[in-house]
């Protein structure tokens, strides 16, 4: 079991019965003496995406989940849910909407570099990339002068999700958006 100062961002920890990716880290180290530092750690449930944020001990142990990430693409929706396909041995896994949440919005065919998580050998959950690629099918148009001042205004892109982008972005357009804090990053 791994202390709690050697666990990294992106690791797969059980706390209290429920499966957690450890998604930020916040160190604070105390300045009082015999004061030991304390680690913040903002976790996703896995399934059902429930936020937590904990706070532990350097010296505290965690145990490392029992989870297995496969690397797959994304292939279809039917009346199931989303058919993922596993990159090596094409097996397909199918997670439904309620288990994917909000990164329904990031996905489109044939999206590759996603993870899908299996406990006990069963989809419980998917990761995406850090980044992906999407068009814009609807913005506000290009002001004069958008060049000259940095605002951002509101654009809906293919999969539905809204992002704020700089002014000079138009519909049509290919973008990169983070997909931890659905932000634009820049064109593609």
């Amino acid at each position: 079991m791994p202390r709690v100062n050697e666990i990294k961002r992106g690791q797969v920890i059980e706390h209290e019965g429920t499966v957690y990716t450890v998604r930020q880290i916040e160190r604070s180290a105390p300045t009082a003496r015999g004061g030991s530092t304390l680690y913040r750690f903002r976790l996703v449930a896995i399934p059902g995406g429930e936020r937590r944020d904990l706070t532990f001990k350097g010296d505290d142990q965690l145990s490392e989940a029992d989870l297995v990430r496969r690397q797959c693409e994304y292939s279809y929706r039917d009346a199931d849910g989303l058919v993922f396909m596993d990159s090596e041995d094409y097996t397909q896994y199918v997670l439904g909407e309620q288990v994917i949440g909000d990164a329904i919005g990031y996905i489109t065919e044939g999206l590759d570099g996603i993870y899908v998580m299996l406990i006990d050998g069963q989809p419980a959950a998917i990761q995406l990339p850090q980044s992906v690629e999407l068009v814009v099918s609807e913005t506000a148009p290009v002001m004069k002068g958008a060049t000259a001042t940095k605002s951002n205004k509101p654009a809906t892109l293919e999969t539905g999700v809204e992002v704020l982008v700089p002014d000079y972005i138009t519909p049509s357009e290919r973008i990169r958006v983070n997909t931890e804090t659905g932000e634009f990053m820049g064109r593609a």
